[in-house]
């Protein structure tokens, strides 16, 4: 087995230990993404909490009401609305990082990556679909028509294994009644 370089052997002190800082910082934007997706999960998801809140929640209109559980749960309604305020700036980081990393990428237009629109070469792809689609349907209608025909086939021999057997049948009784 061999044993990771020590920092005095040629490497200088903290190296190794910077490279893996360096890959931590380092994240890519596919990571990202996925953060900015759970993000939006827990977005979503605090923002029906605060609803339900909201909802049980009974307005200070003049009829009695506990203090105490109206201050606990305007407290939980505060907590949930300043977590909501740390989950929306933690989105926009990722959304800044997400557009600082993508910065140098050609952009694609958006209406090439709708497949409705005509070019020539969506109308060759929507051809040869097309052509692809019409074989498998001539190719399972073939099918069909082979598998029909094949049961009146077997329908022929089954009606035909039936008249042999009560033929033999029918020469067996003769052959007994002679003896």
């Amino acid at each position: 087995m061999s044993t990771p370089p020590l920092a005095g052997a040629g490497m200088p002190p903290g190296a190794f230990s910077g490279t893996q800082a360096q890959a931590a910082r380092e994240v890519n934007t596919a990571s990202l993404c996925r953060i900015g997706q759970e993000t939006v999960q827990d977005i979503v998801f605090r923002t029906m909490e605060i609803f339900q809140l909201l909802r049980n929640m009974q307005l200070p209109n003049g009829v009695t009401y506990h203090t105490g559980t109206y201050q606990d749960r305007l407290g939980k309604l505060q907590e949930h609305l300043r977590q909501l305020s740390i989950l929306f700036r933690k989105l926009r980081l990722v959304y800044d990082k997400c557009n600082e990393n993508c910065a140098g990428l050609d952009p694609v237009p958006i209406e090439q990556l709708i497949p409705y629109v005509e070019e020539d070469g969506s109308k060759h792809d929507d051809r040869g679909a097309a052509n692809q689609l019409r074989f498998a349907s001539e190719e399972r209608r073939e099918i069909m028509e082979v598998n029909k025909k094949l049961k009146q086939k077997n329908q022929q021999l089954k009606q035909i294994m039936d008249q042999l057997r009560n033929l033999i049948w029918d020469i067996n009784a003769m052959l007994a009644m002679r003896n």
